[in-house]
């Protein structure tokens, strides 16, 4: 028994090198999670609205949404390894003062659980979100890790990536986005299938006035 749990993790933990390793030179023609609601749709016949998801190189994608979502999701992602551990300790400190609870997701942890993880709430996904985390940073390089995360972020109901994104709130496509169509792209990233990027209400507006103002004291994500 002992044995074959050793053999199981040993083979998990391969199969995720693997997968990472393959998507450093291969772009993924989906995420995990599209593959796991469609599945549930066809065979638990659970409700299913078909993800758009196209496929666009970060040269392809606007700088303004580029910098908006650094901004907004993940300041220090050119100087973390993955964890922020400044933001986690400003989240604990917020909650012992009783200031309510917010996420401390860098980009890197999103872009695993985006790409690798089905969408549930559970300590099996939080630690496989950890350990992907953990290669994605060791093996590709953050310009990748900031691609892979664009496309594959849920950004609403059915909308996959930042062409799914472009094309259902604005009409066009991922390298057209105007400065104030990617701040409020960035804008309902913490919850898109809330709020939208189309029809902003007084919350999204001031998220991207924040935004904004955060953007101007960033220095380019390729300077």
């Amino acid at each position: 028994m002992i044995r074959a749990g050793i053999r199981l993790c040993l083979m998990l933990i391969l199969f995720s090198v693997f997968q990472i390793l393959t998507f450093k030179f291969f772009n993924p023609p989906g995420t995990v999670n599209m593959a796991y609601e469609w599945a549930m749709g066809k065979y638990l016949k659970a409700p299913y609205i078909p993800s758009a998801y196209a496929w666009k190189n970060i040269e392809q994608i606007s700088p303004h949404l580029q910098k908006a979502v650094l901004a907004s999701e993940d300041q220090r992602f050119l100087t973390h390894h993955g964890f922020d551990f400044k933001e986690i300790k400003n989240v604990i400190k917020d909650v012992f003062a009783r200031k309510g609870m917010r996420g401390a997701s860098t980009i890197s942890m999103q872009a695993a659980r985006s790409l690798f993880l089905p969408a549930s709430r559970s300590v099996v996904r939080k630690l496989g979100e950890a350990w992907y985390t953990i290669l994605i940073e060791l093996i590709w390089d953050k310009k990748r890790i900031l691609e892979i995360y664009l496309n594959t972020v849920d950004w609403g109901t059915g909308i996959v990536g930042a062409q799914a994104g472009a094309r259902a709130y604005f009409s066009c496509n991922a390298d057209e986005l105007t400065r104030s169509q990617a701040t409020l792209m960035a804008a309902i990233l913490p919850s898109p299938h809330k709020w939208s990027a189309k029809n902003p209400s007084p919350h999204v507006r001031q998220r991207r006035d924040r935004i904004l103002r955060q953007m101007k004291a960033m220095p380019s994500f390729y300077d």
